[in-house]
């Protein structure tokens, strides 16, 4: 589970996985053809690299997610901050609010995040 990244392709796949799963691979197919454009062959080809790396699973046709979407965002997200901002994240949200206003919903949000780590 080492290369988590993916691309926009990729990331498009995933969410259909995602939004569908459990599914069977003749219904991914289908799904793919629709969305993407794609192949047959493309869809099992993208599939077998993601289950490579630990995202999906192809049991007997029936595909699913061994990772939920939020986890996988999740781990995503946090080696950004690490990778951009040395792992810290109010260093991040300074970046991101100094060019994208928060908003009282967003801070308010953020505070009740916090409380509840605080209590937890």
């Amino acid at each position: 589970m080492e290369d988590w990244r993916l691309g926009a392709v990729e990331s498009r796949f995933a969410d259909i996985i995602w939004h569908n799963e459990p599914l069977t691979t003749a219904r991914l197919v289908a799904l793919c053809a629709e969305s993407l454009n794609w192949k047959r062959t493309t869809t099992y080809t993208v599939l077998k690299r993601l289950s490579d790396r630990g995202i999906f699973k192809n049991d007997g046709g029936t595909v699913t997610s061994l990772m939920s979407r939020e986890a996988f965002y999740g781990h995503q997200s946090r080696r950004f901050v690490e990778e951009s901002f040395s792992g810290s994240l109010p260093a991040f949200l300074a970046a991101f609010s100094a060019h994208k206003p928060l908003t009282e919903a967003e801070v308010a949000d953020i505070r009740r995040l916090l409380d509840n780590y605080k209590e937890g």
